[in-house]
């Protein structure tokens, strides 16, 4: 949870929309990997045995997961991130996709998180859970043009009958990264 952060007033028009499922979309928001702060991949590698053992065989070990490059973020909790690894993948995707993307579409973070006891985000970077979310200019958790994000094949935003704000679609997000009494002061402010 990050005390700094807050609700943009875009979250709170609705649009037609609701959330991807995860057997349609297969992970679309690994294809291109994850920055993670320094604080998180020190945490991920605090637990690399489990990890690892709930990742794909890959050619890369812990020291490896990670590219080699940090640069400054304003948004983490350390001000530093740095890239996950990318690899070829056949499945499902055609391209290079997140390490941490298992080929059943889960990430290896949140199964050793849940196979830790711990919440299913414990390890998982902020940005993952932030995604298909965004941060404005101000810091404010926001979403990104809508229209681009429903026109990509398998995008995280999926065409709804019936409006549903942002500030609804994302409650678990919204509650993980803001705390629940946050979240629901937020609701509370836009009534």
């Amino acid at each position: 949870m990050n005390e700094s952060l807050t609700i943009s007033p875009r979250m709170f028009i609705p649009e037609t929309l609701q959330r991807c499922q995860l057997s349609e979309c297969h992970g679309a928001c690994c294809a291109f990997g994850v920055w993670i702060d320094l604080q998180e991949k020190e945490k991920i590698n605090e637990f690399a045995d489990i990890v690892q053992s709930c990742m794909d065989p890959t050619n890369y070990d812990q020291g490896n997961w990670f590219l080699g490059e940090i640069e400054v973020d304003s948004f983490t909790l350390s001000g530093k991130v740095i890239h996950s690894r990318l690899v070829t993948r056949n499945l499902p995707f055609k391209r290079k996709t997140c390490i941490f993307l298992r080929t059943d579409h889960k990430c290896a973070l949140q199964v050793a998180s849940e196979k830790l006891g711990r919440h299913p985000w414990f390890l998982k970077p902020f940005y993952c859970v932030l995604h298909p979310l965004d941060l404005n200019d101000n810091g404010q958790i926001t979403l990104d043009d809508t229209k681009i994000l429903l026109e990509e094949g398998r995008s995280c935003l999926r065409y709804s009958e019936r409006l549903n704000a942002p500030i609804e679609i994302f409650e678990k997000e919204l509650r993980f990264l803001l705390g629940d009494s946050k979240y629901l002061d937020s609701l509370r402010l836009a009534n």
